[in-house]
């Protein structure tokens, strides 16, 4: 979750996620992209990534790259609904620390 070069914006230069996708890729991991500011047709264009309009379900992880505004109030019953019975949650920026009880948890 999040694409941008930082959050609440729409501008996808250097961002840094990028590097976080291909290293998953490399390891042949599926990766699903979605970001409530990045534009879908410029995600593309720039980097040949797919980008989807919104999550899916059962993810065995879910990464939170970016802190966008929209994300600062999901809470674990809105991760456990996209993920897998045993998914984990990657918060980059350890907005959710403390608030996630039930699901393995992981944060920088």
């Amino acid at each position: 979750m999040g694409f941008t070069f930082k959050e609440d914006v729409t501008d996808i230069r250097n961002t840094k996620v990028v590097d976080v996708i291909k290293e998953l890729e490399s390891y042949g991991v599926n990766v699903d992209i979605v970001d409530c500011y990045a534009d879908i047709d410029e995600v593309k264009q720039e980097y040949d990534i797919d980008m989807q309009k919104k999550a899916g379900n059962s993810y065995d992880a879910i990464i939170v790259a970016v802190n966008h505004q929209n994300y600062l109030n999901l809470d674990e019953d809105y991760f456990k609904s996209i993920s897998s019975e045993n998914g984990i949650l990657v918060d980059v920026k350890g907005i959710y620390r403390g608030k996630i009880k039930d699901m393995d948890y992981f944060s920088l």
